[in-house]
């Protein structure tokens, strides 16, 4: 979507393709809902499945808008071919579009447009920046075999202690059977008002939980599921899929009064230590390391909760510490989540502009 992953100078130009000059345009006519296009700053070849689009007159970044804009991506995924889709430029070429005549407002339309993509390459950025920052203090900041941090909080001294996950975690649940939740299928109400329960999945975890669909279970279902409900600060570990992911919830920041945990997830809580900076500790690399070693090699990536219960962890028995390295690292996770909020708002905002902005 405009923006190159990679520093292509270091490649050369011995490769055969298309020339293409500064200001062109490069669209990426295979699987063209992938998005794959350019406005080209450099000289240089394009290579492979690229069409690259010039003209004499309309302003190229008007052209590099248009290409974005509703009307021409509708055209260009009328594609053909199952597996490996491409553009029919017999179609795209011959499609008619309206440009405004007056080069002044072709240049506005696409100046507009491309403010709003350095602004959100800017918040992406300061997003990854944070993500790394992240990544590099988890690595400092929690013990590995010595029981010392590299990195720590003024005031703390003490040697942080191996721990065996099931001694001190007082629950970890998942569900029985999958063949247990399928039966309850059948009680799942949808419906606009509250009834018992609202089932929260995976998937639902990583997006606004205000926009969780109304899926309700009746009350058999609520008592069935009531050893995962999130009623208290949890730690949710996927056990199907991308597992390693890790996430906190607060049941103050739920949407309904009484939400359940939906299959192949399991769920963690304690008493005796902060459950946030447990979320955080299982970020870590020694416990994601940890946690591989487990994973089922048979394509599944699946564990149980025998086998997470033996995994040893270093961490402090100070609550006090604890609690510091929560609270720091909720205020960089609040971070990211400003940038990545940002960023959305303006790639709506942008979405909107290229369907009201063309005709």
């Amino acid at each position: 979507m405009g923006t190159l992953n990679k520093d292509p100078k270091s490649k050369g130009t011995s490769k055969r393709g298309i020339h293409f000059n500064p200001g062109d345009v490069l669209f990426g006519k295979l699987r063209p809902y992938l998005k794959n296009w350019l406005f080209a700053r450099f000289e240089g070849v394009a290579v492979g499945d690229f069409w690259v689009l010039t003209s004499s007159k309309i302003d190229h970044g008007f052209t590099y808008s248009l290409i974005q804009a509703p009307g021409f991506q509708y055209i260009a995924n009328l594609s053909s071919g199952s597996k490996m889709p491409r553009s029919d430029w017999g179609l795209v070429s011959n499609a008619r579009t309206f440009i405004p005549t007056n080069l002044s407002e072709q240049e506005s339309i696409s100046s507009v447009l491309f403010g709003l993509d350095t602004t959100i390459t800017l918040h992406e950025e300061k997003k990854r920046q944070l993500e790394r920052l992240k990544s590099a203090l988890m690595q400092k900041m929690f013990a590995d075999k010595s029981g010392y941090p590299a990195v720590r909080f003024n005031g703390f001294c003490d040697e942080w202690k191996k721990q065996k996950l099931g001694d001190i975690v007082e629950t970890i649940t998942d569900y029985v059977a999958a063949g247990s939740f399928a039966s309850l299928r059948e009680n799942v109400i949808y419906r606009s008002e509250p009834c018992y329960a609202q089932l929260i999945r995976t998937a639902d975890l990583k997006s606004n939980f205000s926009k969780i669909a109304p899926v309700y279970v009746d009350k058999q279902a609520f008592d069935f599921l009531y050893r995962v409900s999130l009623d208290k600060e949890s730690v949710i570990l996927p056990n199907i899929g991308n597992c390693g992911e890790v996430y906190y919830v607060d049941p103050h920041e739920l949407p309904y009064m009484r939400n359940v945990l939906g299959p192949n997830a399991i769920l963690i809580r304690s008493s005796s230590l902060n459950n946030h900076f447990l979320s955080i500790l299982f970020q870590s690399h020694n416990f994601q390391k940890s946690l591989k070693l487990i994973i089922s090699p048979n394509g599944q990536t699946k564990f149980n909760k025998t086998e997470l219960k033996r995994i040893k962890m270093v961490l402090p028995m100070d609550v006090n510490e604890q609690n510091s390295l929560s609270a720091f690292f909720k205020m960089i996770n609040t971070a990211i989540s400003l940038q990545e909020h940002k960023s959305n708002i303006l790639k709506e905002l942008k979405s909107s502009l290229l369907q009201n902005m063309f005709i």
